[in-house]
């Protein structure tokens, strides 16, 4: 029996109309879709009348589960990752999947769709081709390491952030020097109901989301402008 190549397909970070046409063929052509969270891919199947047997993959699935995807996989099923929101991989479980898939010859195909990164970056109004992504900032340990490695680096800097830790970092860029003279964009909630973009310096930032505790709900995207 032949394998089948592995899908990675992205998936709406809020509105789903941004679910692609060939994303939709191929979670309904594959024998199983791997969610981070099988009730939230089950709204996205429903919308799309996907009838797709799911089954859970999340940050801890064990290794023994891993093994059997493979071995399902040689067995020629066929399977789909998706990620509860965006595109897999990306701050999101399934890379060391991935990258055993790729040690046994599996054939692995992206299938593109929404990033909040992306997005964020291109409403930014930062010119450069140059950019780095940081992903989520620690909680606790290495938070100062993480904001030390950013400040450092000369190019547009992106990362996630939660609303329960948004003003915590905000205040860190407002007071630390490294960034006075760098301009950053906070993108908020990008393609839900109350999607919103804000610039300035980091003071001037912090002090509105300061001012407006209402805004401080949904999920964040900060870009901080080059040096």
């Amino acid at each position: 029996m032949s394998t089948h190549p592995f899908y990675v397909v992205s998936t709406p970070i809020g509105n789903l109309g941004d679910m692609s046409f060939r994303a939709i063929e191929t979670l309904q052509k594959v024998d199983i879709i791997l969610c981070e969270d099988t009730r939230v891919t089950k709204k996205l199947c429903d919308h799309y009348s996907i009838t797709t047997q799911r089954e859970s993959y999340h940050a801890h699935t064990t290794d023994n589960k891993e093994s059997s995807i493979i071995r399902r996989c040689h067995e020629g099923i066929s399977f789909a990752l998706v990620s509860d929101a965006g595109t897999p991989t990306v701050s999101d479980p399934g890379v060391k999947l991935v990258a055993n898939l790729q040690k046994e010859g599996i054939e692995i195909i992206p299938i593109p769709g929404a990033s909040a990164v992306i997005a964020a970056l291109s409403v930014s109004g930062f010119i450069g081709n140059d950019f780095r992504f940081f992903g989520f900032v620690p909680h606790k340990k290495g938070r100062k390491s993480f904001f030390e490695s950013l400040s450092n680096h000369s190019s547009i800097a992106l990362f996630y952030e939660s609303s329960h830790r948004i003003m915590k970092t905000l205040e860190y860029l407002s007071e630390d020097e490294s960034f006075a003279t760098r301009t950053i964009c906070v993108a908020r909630e990008i393609t839900k109901l109350f999607e919103q973009k804000k610039y300035g310096t980091s003071k001037e930032v912090y002090t509105y989301f300061k001012d407006h505790p209402e805004k401080v709900k949904g999920e964040f995207v900060v870009v901080v402008d080059k040096k």
